[in-house]
């Protein structure tokens, strides 16, 4: 029986710290050199994109994964090709972008307007043409806070009058 003790408090005492969790997790970091890269940000709800613009042939990379493996939903493909749709860039430029916080569609959206501001850097004639299709003016709308006394941001309980 002391034996067993014995060997309880030892594996007690050998138990190891766990490692310190980091404040915040990191975008993953461009193994890519990206010389002659414009850069911009795009940000939508709580999605904040950091995207790099290469001359290139139309490949786009999100987060160091292709972007049809990354946005599986057609629509979100599509919403990141917009830009290059509209300013006739399809297979001029290579994106590589990466992406924290938010939802897929939040994403896709701060990826969009990351490209947007990319190609205005690049190609400063772009400029009217992003801005008529409105592609350059950040979509403010964030998720409305829950309230005190109610169940939701908006959701009230049933109120009866009689």
């Amino acid at each position: 029986m002391t034996e067993t003790k014995k060997t309880a408090t030892a594996a007690k005492t050998t138990k190891k710290a766990a490692p310190a969790k980091s404040a915040a997790k990191k975008a993953p970091v461009a193994s890519v050199k990206l010389t002659n890269a414009t850069y911009a940000t795009g940000k939508r709800k709580d999605s904040v994109a950091r995207v790099y613009l290469v001359p290139g042939k139309g490949n786009i990379y999100v987060n160091e994964t292709p972007a049809a493996e990354y946005f599986r939903r057609p629509v979100l493909q599509m919403i990141i090709a917009q830009p290059f749709g509209v300013t006739k860039r399809d297979s001029a430029y290579d994106v590589h972008a990466f992406v924290l916080g938010g939802g897929l569609s939040g994403q896709a959206g701060a990826v969009k307007h990351g490209i947007s501001k990319a190609l205005e850097k690049a190609e400063p004639e772009l400029r009217a043409v992003l801005k008529a299709a409105g592609f350059l003016t950040r979509d403010s709308r964030v998720v409305e806070r829950k309230h005190y006394g109610v169940r939701k941001a908006r959701r009230s309980t049933q109120f009866s009058k009689r």
